[in-house]
């Protein structure tokens, strides 16, 4: 079994190996569900750690039907985090109806090669879970994301075990989106995925002193400007402890 850590700096990528992670998702911006991280932060964190590292491809939040300019900038950043060294990369396209976008699908999984492909939690926009992964499974991802068309894998369950048992030895099917230190094992015992996905943040403080309280960087549905975020690799290795 193998545990990939979702997170979004070169420092939580020491501290999910620190965890004993098998491998992380890295990403920009969680706050937007993922997108794609720069790769001046990528080739640090490649510099500092040894831990098998997949690239979010996602080139803005919101839905993941993207314009011919967005999809021309995702071809453009999988080559060069392929060409920089990254294990995997992680990407998503729908249609407009829902399904999975099989022609531009098949476009990044050629550019990808010969790193691993994850369809990420845009599955779990597609109106039928079984129907969508047969498809990706003829496309020849290696990985899916998802945690069974529900907004976390609790409420999945049932369609999460289904995918599993349904997938076989064809596809990994591994799921992701509100697993924490306190259900992993009951997850595990239901569904028997070979991967899981988490997502075991924490804060540090930052080093700022001086603190304008009245000016924000972000929108109005924000964090809190001086909090800053990072994975903590003590429930990584709570994570990891609990692998059956």
């Amino acid at each position: 079994m193998k545990i990939e850590i979702c997170l979004e700096s070169i420092e939580s990528v020491l501290a999910a190996e620190a965890g004993g992670a098998d491998r992380v998702e890295f990403c920009a911006d969680l706050f937007e569900g993922g997108t794609t991280p720069s790769l001046g932060a990528f080739k640090v964190a490649r510099k500092h750690s040894s831990i098998a590292m997949n690239v979010m491809i996602r080139p803005r939040g919101g839905d993941f039907c993207y314009s011919a300019l967005e999809f021309e900038a995702m071809k453009e950043d999988v080559k060069l985090f392929r060409e920089a060294g990254a294990d995997g990369i992680v990407f998503g396209i729908l249609t407009p109806d829902g399904e999975i976008d099989v022609q531009r699908s098949k476009e990044i999984i050629t550019l990808a090669q010969p790193c691993s492909v994850t369809f990420h939690r845009a599955f779990d926009m597609t109106r039928d879970a079984s129907r969508s992964l047969e498809t990706l499974i003829s496309l020849g991802v290696d990985r899916l994301l998802t945690s069974g068309l529900e907004a976390t894998v609790i409420e999945g369950l049932q369609t999460l075990k289904m995918l599993v048992r349904q997938a076989g030895d064809r596809i990994i099917v591994m799921p992701g989106c509100g697993i924490t230190e306190r259900n992993f094992a009951y997850l595990q015992e239901q569904v028997g995925a070979k991967e899981y996905h988490v997502f075991v943040p924490g804060t540090y403080e930052s080093k700022m002193t001086y603190r304008p309280e009245h000016i924000y960087m972000g929108g109005m549905l924000r964090q809190a400007e001086f909090s800053i975020s990072h994975t903590d690799a003590s429930r990584v290795s709570a994570i990891v402890g609990a692998k059956r």
